[in-house]
């Protein structure tokens, strides 16, 4: 589980237009976000194996904003995977599949991540 938001599509891109290096700043906050709840998550015994389907449920504030505009955070969610050790690397071998849910939750945006069994 990581507290959200990190940030939209949209913002990112408004970071990336605003200042040359708007991008690379915002783009390290959510990575090492992502690293530090993924590093309480090891800690209390969560583990994947690598190469299985992966469903994100994310929790956003409201409607307004549109799942492709919140799912965009894969990258930065594996980019923090790979920071804490949890994920060796974020290539074809590893991430095969990639499901995707959202859910309205105002008082508690996130996203949770599971690997998927199948």
């Amino acid at each position: 589980m990581i507290p959200m938001p990190l940030m939209t599509l949209n913002q990112y891109v408004a970071c990336e237009r605003g200042n040359r290096f708007g991008g690379a700043k915002v783009k390290k906050q959510a990575t090492m976000l992502a690293a530090q709840y993924t590093k309480l998550a090891a800690r209390d015994g969560v583990h994947f194996d690598w190469g299985k389907p992966l469903r994100f449920d994310w929790y956003w504030y409201n409607r307004r904003t549109d799942p492709d505009n919140i799912a965009f955070q894969h990258k930065f969610v594996f980019d923090g995977m790979m920071a804490a050790g949890f994920l060796t690397n974020d290539n074809w071998d590893n991430i095969v599949e990639l499901r995707d849910r959202f859910f309205i939750d105002k008082a508690n945006p996130r996203v949770e991540v599971y690997e998927i069994d199948e």
